[in-house]
């Protein structure tokens, strides 16, 4: 009884947080409002553009992005039996910061023209860029999985890989014009406003089937928590399991860097908070509220990042760290005093 009703907590958290993501930023719109501009029935052009153009879209991104980060840090956690590991682990997120800084920090260089004047366009070709380097880099661990039995071997080349892409991005900034570099840390900090329009609508529906497609890796996970000798026992593939946990797992963290930057923080330390909760290794319960409570916190810092007086909108990255940490910490520390 307490597993379900914890789960509804979260959900109805999901729903308040995503309310108040709605009614709440730099321009106050009442909720009567509010519900009238969803219903279209609003009379205001500008509360109707701030709602559909602004808040809508980084409400249902942050809400899809912080689940697709959790369930994809959970996989990772997994996969090395680490609770350290993270999203960010096999470098595949370096890869896509790599691709982005190959196309902002050139631009200027080679084309004469920076990326970040060129609206939409330039938007567009960052999302490619940090795609295509993302599958790159996850092609290659895939490769290096296929010759490779240890996991923990696998994880410091992912950890290398993730080490020489940086090292790559650091030789690029030193050679590139300050615009382009400027334009590259903004992308860097995170942010879940960037994604509008149809990218919005893209990014929604690929993450609405791929996280559906994580929970098949249930039951996969749960026996290969066992230990590789007893679930080969059991008929495990142990080989295939781990390649097909790296692709789900990599294939989230490529799009949502893709389209939010790199958010770490969320994949890292969810995965904690939902096992201090319910107090279980269960994946059958921890994939779901590891989902849930992703897409809450990623609202709850959203919320924060554009609360009324901060200028614009605080970097995600910093506001996820902020909030999250002390909320992650007191959780275990709660935990660790109980069992004692």
């Amino acid at each position: 009884m307490r597993r379900p009703l914890l789960l509804l907590i979260l959900l109805l958290s999901i729903v308040l947080f995503f309310v108040l993501n709605l009614l709440l930023g730099t321009v106050r719109i009442p909720m009567i409002e509010v519900c009238r501009i969803l219903l279209g029935g609003g009379d205001n052009e500008i509360w109707t553009n701030i709602i559909f153009s602004s808040r809508v879209p980084q409400a249902l991104t942050a809400l899809v992005a912080g689940a697709g980060l959790a369930v994809s840090g959970l996989q990772m956690q997994t996969v090395f039996r680490n609770p350290l590991a993270g999203p960010s682990v096999l470098g595949i997120s370096n890869g896509a910061s790599l691709g982005v800084a190959c196309v902002v920090l050139l631009s200027g260089s080679l084309g004469g023209v920076a990326l970040s004047r060129l609206g939409y366009m330039g938007d567009v070709a960052i999302s490619i860029a940090a795609i295509v380097g993302a599958l790159a880099v996850m092609g290659l661990i895939l490769w290096v999985a296929t010759k490779v039995r240890s996991s923990v071997t696998l994880l410091i080349i992912g950890v290398m890989i993730g080490y020489l892409a940086t090292a790559i991005i650091g030789v690029l900034k030193f050679f590139s014009a300050e615009e382009d570099i400027r334009a590259y840390v903004v992308w860097g900090l995170g942010s879940f406003a960037r994604v509008s329009g149809d990218q919005m609508m893209l990014f929604v529906i690929l993450m609405c089937i791929l996280l559906p497609l994580s929970m098949l890796t249930v039951k996969a996970m749960n026996l290969y928590m066992l230990g590789d000798a007893y679930a080969s026992n059991l008929g495990l593939d142990i080989r295939r399991t781990r390649l097909l946990l790296i692709v789900c797992s990599g294939t989230l963290v490529a799009i949502v860097t893709a389209y939010c930057g790199p958010v770490m923080f969320i994949g890292l330390a969810v995965p904690h908070l939902a096992r201090a909760i319910f107090r279980t290794s269960d994946h059958r319960v921890l994939m779901p509220a590891t989902m849930l409570a992703g897409a809450a916190l990623a609202l709850l810092c959203n919320l924060i990042a554009r609360m009324p007086g901060f200028e614009g909108a605080l970097p995600v990255n910093s506001v996820t760290a902020l909030v999250g940490a002390p909320i992650i910490a007191s959780v275990l520390f709660r935990r660790r005093k109980s069992e004692g």
